[in-house]
């Protein structure tokens, strides 16, 4: 199982108690904006309930809550690809809007991708970012991902189609 010490707190499984503070962080329109329509808005606690439990399946989880003092202040988490794609991983990740700007994203995207690689042997972690979430690619770069190009008209959010930017980082395997 995987669990990360932060500066700030931890990276760690999700429990059911979880719900109310993600339902709580999660119900805000600046988070849904930036993530897949996937994620529901409005954000309640049997939203935050379903998704743990979903989360929650599988001998390997690939969705862990951020944490400060015990609580859950956003999640984190991969998707693993198949296939000949099975050394890459999207990654993924919100953070509660009282907690942006203080650095905790940044800090737990280096410690989370430097064991991520390590745990699940992969050879690529990427991420896209809609180029008007200008904090998210700040994160991203400092946290050593590398702007790889621009998808144009990759995303359809709110009615509107919307360019992206490709991150990636990369770390070299001995296959």
């Amino acid at each position: 199982m995987l669990e990360l010490s932060t500066s700030f707190g931890t990276v760690r499984k999700l429990i059911l108690e979880d719900a109310n503070s993600l339902a709580y962080y999660g119900n805000n329109l600046k988070i849904w904006n930036n993530l897949r329509d996937t994620f529901p808005h409005p954000y309640q606690v049997k939203d935050a309930y379903c998704f743990i439990e979903q989360a929650s399946t599988g001998a390997i989880p690939t969705t862990w809550a951020i944490t400060k003092q015990g609580e859950a202040i956003g999640v984190i988490s991969i998707k693993q690809g198949q296939d000949i794609h099975k050394l890459s991983a999207e990654l993924g990740y919100w953070l509660a809007e009282p907690y942006w700007g203080k650095g905790y994203m940044t800090e737990t995207v280096q410690i989370f991708c430097s064991k991520i690689f390590v745990f699940f042997g992969l050879a690529r972690i990427f991420a896209t970012v809609c180029v008007s979430n200008q904090a998210s690619s700040k994160v991203l770069e400092k946290a050593g991902f590398t702007l790889e190009g621009i998808l144009r008209y990759a995303a359809f959010k709110n009615g509107i189609l919307l360019d992206q930017y490709l991150y990636a980082k990369t770390c070299s395997l001995e296959i």
